[in-house]
């Protein structure tokens, strides 16, 4: 059955071929401009007043189909990006416990990842790994890559529904037993790594005591590294949950960063096995993780970026990654609680 565009006076649904229906609905839901956003005289006030005007029907869609990508409005900056942000009237989640190097750009805009170009970030829900985590995320492309670069999204719930099928037991396992995240933070960031927030950059402080009240709060447990190289903390997050109820939903959900820890966990202080385990520090079984990695790509969906592309996903619902990409590539970021 093919999905009813959507419509209102200010926006229209649209169909990309790179799209996937599921239970008939658009994933993700794509729109453009159906009056004059997007010809090059509308301003970024008239913008922002659409968006304000329409978020019963943008929160409507994001709650349908778990993401929204809005396609052709005249955005061109991280200050432009700032303000879409603002639109919507969401608020925000400060960047504390997560374990990509960011920059903050203005405002509660910042870089998604400053990873080097090669590397793949896996699938993952956004700062999974604590209890503190958002809502919903947005990106923005602001510089089209030279070449891939996509930013790929999957659907959680029908990524569990696939692994209860494909490996029961692992399954059953996870859900009794949740996941234990350990991650070495350096003193120092270091950007060869996707993983690379030292600790000062991780709790935004350089007093270790300040570091260890911000850690607390967001379900964090830090050891200092004194004297040993690198030196920094560890950091340990869980055990928690690998798998949730979407309650908006009512429908269970791959909510963990599993795959990405196991994968890509792996720098000059960190061992991707040890990075990720069972709540009661068992190894995960390896053909689970990359049977799981198959499930994403499989189920995945990957829209080539345009510049002003707005990407709103629903982080209770949906995991993202990001492919490796030609230079040059620039896509910002936003936290909603």
């Amino acid at each position: 059955m093919v999905a009813t565009p959507a419509t209102t006076a200010t926006f229209r649904e649209i169909q990309l071929p790179q799209q996937r229906q599921f239970d008939s609905i658009n994933f993700p839901s794509v729109l453009v401009s159906s009056n004059n956003l997007s010809s090059a005289a509308a301003t970024l006030a008239e913008v922002t007043a659409a968006i304000k005007s329409e978020k019963p029907f943008l929160e409507s869609l994001l709650r349908e189909a778990g993401a929204v990508l809005i396609r052709g409005l005249p955005l061109s900056s991280a200050s432009d990006f700032n303000q879409v942000v603002e639109a919507f009237g969401f608020e925000e989640l400060p960047y504390v416990g997560g374990a990509g190097l960011r920059n903050v750009v203005v405002g509660r805009v910042f870089t998604a990842n400053d990873a080097p170009p090669h590397q793949k970030i896996s699938f993952h829900h956004e700062m999974a790994h604590i209890p503190t985590y958002p809502s919903k995320v947005f990106f923005f492309c602001e510089v089209e890559p030279g070449g891939r670069g996509e930013t790929p999204i999957v659907l959680s719930h029908v990524v569990y529904e696939r692994m209860k099928v494909e490996f029961p037991d692992f399954v059953e396992m996870l859900e009794e037993k949740g996941l234990i995240y350990t991650r070495i933070a350096g003193d120092e960031d270091d950007p060869s790594s996707t993983i690379g927030r030292g600790w000062k950059s991780t709790f935004l402080t350089d007093d270790k005591a300040v570091a260890e009240e911000r850690a607390e709060k967001v379900g964090v447990r830090l050891e200092w590294r004194e004297g040993e190289i690198g030196g920094g903390a560890k950091t340990v997050m869980g055990p928690i949950p690998g798998v949730k109820v979407d309650e908006a939903r009512n429908r269970k959900t791959w909510f963990n960063m599993m795959v990405d820890a196991y994968m890509c966990w792996d720098d000059a202080l960190n061992d991707r096995k040890k990075a990720v385990t069972f709540g009661d520090g068992g190894y995960l079984p390896e053909d689970a993780v990359r049977g799981c990695e198959r499930i994403f790509e499989e189920e995945s969906v990957a829209i080539p970026w345009k510049k002003g592309d707005v990407l709103l996903i629903d982080n209770r619902a949906v995991l993202h990654a990001r492919n490796p990409f030609d230079p040059p590539r620039r896509i910002l970021a936003s936290l909603c609680k």
